[in-house]
C-alpha cells in the first residue's frame, strides 16, 4: 500500500461512524423533525398536522428498534441500564399514543428532550 493509500485509509477510519454516533445522530434528527413539524403545525402550515403525526410515528419506530435491541439477550449493556432504557421507551410509547389520540403540543417537548438528552449521553460516552 502506498503512503497516499495508507493516509486515505486512516482518514476514512477517522470519519467512520460508530454505532453510538449513529444512534445519537438519529435521535437528534428525529427530535429536530418533531420540533420543526410541531412548529409548522402550530403556525398553521399545510400539511403541518400530517407532518407532525408522521414525525411522531417515526419517533415511535425509532424507539421500537431500541426496544428490540435492548430486549436482545446478547445486548452487552448492563442490566440496570437496559431496564431503565426499556422503562423510558415505555414512557415514550405511552406519550406518543396520547399525542396521536389528543394532540396537545405542550406534551411533545418531553419526547424532544428525551431524544436530545439520550443523544448527548451517547456522544459523551465514546470512551465508555
Amino acid at each position: 500500500m502506498s503512503g497516499i493509500q495508507e493516509q486515505a485509509y486512516r482518514n476514512a477510519q477517522k470519519t467512520t461512524t460508530t454505532g453510538r454516533d449513529l444512534e445519537a445522530h438519529v435521535l437528534t434528527q428525529t427530535a429536530l423533525r418533531l420540533a420543526e413539524s410541531l412548529r409548522q403545525w402550530q403556525e398553521g402550515h399545510d400539511p403541518g398536522m400530517e407532518n407532525f403525526l408522521e414525525a411522531l410515528r417515526n419517533n415511535q419506530r425509532l424507539w421500537t428498534v431500541f426496544q428490540s435491541e435492548l430486549a436482545d439477550p446478547d445486548n452487552p449493556l448492563p442490566l440496570k441500564i437496559k431496564e431503565d432504557l426499556l422503562n423510558l421507551s415505555l414512557f415514550v410509547d405511552k406519550r406518543t399514543f396520547e399525542m396521536m389520540a389528543n394532540l396537545e403540543p405542550e406534551k411533545i417537548k418531553i419526547l424532544i428532550d428525551i431524544n436530545m438528552n439520550i443523544a448527548a449521553g451517547l456522544q459523551g460516552s465514546e470512551s465508555a
